[in-house]
C-alpha cells in the first residue's frame, strides 16, 4: 500500500468497513453494567466469525478489511481486556491472507482520555494509531480521533498527529489526489457540522479546524 506501487488508478475496487466488534459489550449492555459486566463475549465471537467467513467468500476479494475502533469493550487496565483482545485476534487470523487488515483506534482501545502508555499498548497490539496508505490511486488516512476528543493527558501526541496530518494533506495537494478517504472512530459530527458537542462527536472548535484543513485539501465530508 505504498505510494510508488499504488499511486495510479488501476480500475474499480472495493474494501470492507466494520466497526465496534467490541467483545464484551452485549452482556454488559444486557445487564446494565457497561463498566464491569463484560465477562462474557461468546456471542461477539460468533458474529465476528460469521463476518470473517462472509468476507473470505467474496469474489473478487476486497482490497482490505478495516475495523474502525472499539475492537474490545474492556477499557485499558480492566480485568477482561487481554482475553478479549486475544479472542478477537484468534478470529481475525482466519481472514484470507490476501485481505490485509487495517485497524483504527477507538475510545475503548486507548481510553476516553488516552495516555502515552495506553496508546503505546494499543500500537504494540494492533499497529500505529495514525497512518496513511494508498490503494489503486486512492489516498487513505487513518486518524486517532481520541486525541481530538481529549488529549489532556498527552498533548504532545496530539500535536505530533497535527503536524503529521498537515504533512499528509500537503502530499494530497501535491499529488492532486482525486479521491481521499479518512477513517476515524469518533465522527466530526453526526448530522450537521454546527451541531452541539456531546459524547459521540468532536468539540465544535476542533471540528471546525479539522474541516477547514480537509476542505483545503479537497476532502468532502460524507458519513455512512
Amino acid at each position: 500500500f505504498l505510494l510508488d506501487d499504488e499511486f495510479q488508478w488501476k480500475g474499480p475496487f472495493y474494501f470492507i468497513q466494520g466497526a465496534d466488534p467490541q467483545f464484551g459489550l452485549i452482556k454488559a449492555w444486557a445487564v446494565g453494567d457497561t463498566n464491569n459486566g463484560d465477562d462474557e463475549w461468546g456471542e461477539e465471537i460468533r458474529l465476528a466469525e460469521q463476518a470473517v467467513q462472509a468476507i473470505n467468500k467474496l469474489n473478487p476479494k476486497p482490497k482490505f478489511f478495516v475495523l474502525c475502533g472499539d475492537l474490545v469493550h474492556g477499557m485499558p487496565g480492566t480485568q477482561w481486556r487481554k482475553d478479549q483482545e486475544q479472542d478477537l485476534k484468534n478470529v481475525l487470523k482466519n481472514t484470507d491472507q490476501d485481505i490485509p487488515l487495517v485497524f483504527v483506534s477507538g475510545n475503548h482501545d486507548i481510553g476516553n482520555s488516552p495516555t502515552r502508555e495506553t496508546i503505546d499498548n494499543y500500537c504494540k497490539n494492533w499497529g500505529d494509531d495514525y497512518f496513511s496508505f494508498w490503494v489503486g490511486g486512492v489516498f487513505f488516512l487513518v486518524l486517532n480521533s481520541q486525541l481530538y476528543f481529549d488529549s489532556s493527558k498527552c498533548p504532545e501526541l496530539k500535536q505530533a498527529q497535527d503536524v503529521w496530518l498537515n504533512e499528509q494533506l500537503a502530499v494530497a495537494v501535491q499529488h492532486k489526489c482525486k479521491h481521499i478517504i479518512v477513517f476515524q472512530h469518533i465522527p466530526l459530527f453526526l448530522r450537521k457540522p454546527d451541531e452541539d458537542h456531546d459524547y459521540f462527536n468532536l468539540e465544535k472548535s476542533v471540528r471546525q479546524e479539522i474541516m477547514e484543513k480537509f476542505h483545503k485539501a479537497g476532502i468532502f465530508l460524507k458519513f455512512s
